[in-house]
């Protein structure tokens, strides 16, 4: 039988892969589809390309604040096909996943200290879900996996030249979920609970260079961040279990994005960004545990999960237009997923997807400004053929994708 423990942090992995990035952590990034590097305004830039801080318009005060929630809605995956554990052991596993709605808040502020010099910090949740199955052979490997993200991101930016600025700073990153799993529905014996924790750190760093008044080139980068997963794991193959404390290392990979942007007549402004996620790092899940496990145990919960996942590209395309008082918003992505068929589960059927956006911005005053933003993310429909798959997954997966909302105020002081 397939190893089925798969960790806390290997959720807060495909959570930051393709189907559950949330890359869109403000109002503009969310109505254009995260084309947001190269043309960024507001205190959002301290997130998105904080060497831009230099160039933001501060006429109307020193400080920039922007505070904002997002309503993310998680339609439900749709499974028809087969389970097989064997040549001699496939069984009929249609099942859907329930239904999820979580609220993602943010917070981003800029202040700067000279003419050369801007600080900023952001306050983001980069991942975060909530994946439940009460289908029985999708139970037995994921019946809930829940996880909260929170980064807390200064930065400091300097102006090399009147076109061109440099950026770097801190990530300090914060998770704690929990994973049940629940075979005893499908008469396989195996239970799991777990909770844990964890936190990490990395770095970014941003460049911004402005050959003209209106073409912008911008490159970002931020770094692997390895986290350590520790939590409290209670193990059970029919009515013999026990606790044991475990942990777990997985990189949250290094991304690379390049942008340019164009503007025409100080009102219309088209970017194009490129993303690269180096998720080939991410090779296999490797369990350690505090004490030894009891041998029976161990094929289910303790041998390396080979996971193989490749890099990824994401390209994103944004419009923005702008009146007196009013600016609105378009843009369009093509999403990869890093996860091969090969390798897919239930935990995260992931798939390619297309994201389409929108949203309108109103300054309501010199100072004082309100908009709102959605998003749609559509997932292409996933189909494995008998042997394609480790986990031994025969039929198609559809649905998904997410639906999100954004609400936002921005102060400048």
């Amino acid at each position: 039988m397939k190893k089925i423990l798969i960790s806390i942090i290997a959720i807060n992995s495909l959570m930051v892969a393709g189907a559950y990035k949330i890359p869109e952590q403000s109002l503009n990034s969310m109505a254009l589809g995260a084309a947001y590097v190269a043309h960024t305004e507001g205190a959002d830039t301290a997130y998105f390309n904080p060497a831009n801080m230099v160039f933001l318009d501060f006429d109307n005060g020193y400080n920039m604040v922007e505070f904002g929630l997002t309503l993310a809605h998680l339609p439900e995956y749709k499974f028809r096909g087969y389970q097989a554990f064997g040549e001699d052991e496939v069984y009929s596993a249609d099942g859907e996943s329930k239904v999820e709605n979580i609220t993602i808040p943010y917070f981003h502020l800029v202040s700067s200290f000279s003419e050369d010099i801007s600080v900023g910090w952001s306050v983001v949740v980069p991942a975060g879900l909530s994946k439940r199955w009460d289908s029985g052979y999708q139970k037995l490997f994921a019946q809930e996996f829940t996880l909260k993200v929170i980064e807390s991101n200064p930065v400091v930016a300097y102006k090399v030249s009147d076109n061109f600025s440099i950026a770097g700073g801190l990530r300090f990153i914060c998770s704690s979920g929990k994973v049940y799993s629940d075979g005893t529905q499908v008469g396989k014996p195996i239970k799991r609970e777990m909770e844990g924790d964890d936190s990490g750190y990395g770095y970014n760093l941003a460049t911004s260079y402005r050959p003209t008044k209106d073409i912008n080139l911008a490159l970002t980068y931020r770094s692997n961040v390895d986290l350590r997963e520790y939590g409290v794991s209670n193990l059970y193959i029919g009515d013999l279990g026990k606790q044991y404390t475990a942990e777990v290392k997985i990189p949250l990979p290094a991304s690379l994005n390049f942008a340019v942007s164009k503007t025409w007549m100080d009102r219309f402004t088209l970017e194009f960004d490129y993303e690269r996620t180096y998720w080939s790092k991410y090779k296999s899940l490797d369990f350690n545990y505090y004490s030894p496990i009891q041998p029976t145990l161990v094929e289910y919960f303790d041998d390396p999960i080979p996971k193989n996942w490749k890099d990824t590209n994401t390209f994103r395309i944004g419009a923005t237009f702008k009146t007196d008082n009013i600016t609105y918003m378009l843009g369009y992505a093509i999403d990869e997923t890093p996860i091969p068929k090969e390798y897919l589960s239930y935990e995260l059927p992931d798939s390619d997807g297309q994201i389409f956006s929108m949203g309108v911005k109103v300054k309501a005053t010199e100072k004082l400004s309100w908009g709102i933003a959605y998003l749609h993310d559509k997932k292409d429909t996933i189909t494995l053929k008998e042997g394609e798959n480790v986990n031994g997954i025969i039929g198609k997966f559809s649905g998904g994708g997410a639906d999100l909302l954004t609400t936002s105020v921005s102060y400048q002081f």
